[in-house]
């Protein structure tokens, strides 16, 4: 008997809801990118994209331990000379666009390549509680239970 290797037909994809308030963004994150990758199935293969869809909800709350509201900042360069700017992870969450920080949190934890971006098509992230997904009939996924340091207060 060889080693079981997986075809995209034997990939049976499930939807889950993640409800981020109160969640540690960090610990979240590693526990999506598992699930996007599909390591916690049996059939995973590494070449193959076997994860699942996750919908995440209320990105807004999500929880940063420590300083690093203030502290983590994010960069990026406009590709002209002295463009290199920076934001905040507090500015981001308090802007117009805060679940872009748990989809970089996520992305950063996923392979950098063709896999890695089919992978990221499957993150479904909204700032708010509403999402156009309820057709899918998704499946709660209590990261705040796994763990007592998943879930931290205020």
């Amino acid at each position: 008997m060889g080693t079981f290797s997986a075809s995209p037909a034997d990939v049976e994809r499930k939807w889950y809801i993640v409800d981020a308030e109160g969640l540690v963004l960090g610990r979240m994150a590693s526990v999506i990118a598992m699930r996007l990758r599909g390591k916690h199935k049996t059939i995973y293969t590494p070449h193959i994209d076997c994860g699942d869809n996750i919908i995440v909800i209320n990105a807004e709350k999500v929880h940063l331990t420590g300083n690093k509201r203030a502290d983590k900042t994010y960069y990026w360069h406009t590709g002209h000379p002295g463009g290199i700017k920076s934001r905040t992870a507090g500015a981001i969450l308090e802007g117009a666009h805060p679940e872009r920080v748990v989809q970089k949190a996520v992305e950063r934890m996923i392979s950098r390549n063709k896999l890695g971006r089919q992978q990221m098509t499957k993150l479904h992230v909204y700032a708010g509680a509403e999402h156009p997904h309820e057709a899918q009939q998704p499946e709660a996924l209590d990261i705040g239970a796994m763990n007592t340091k998943n879930k931290r207060s205020a």
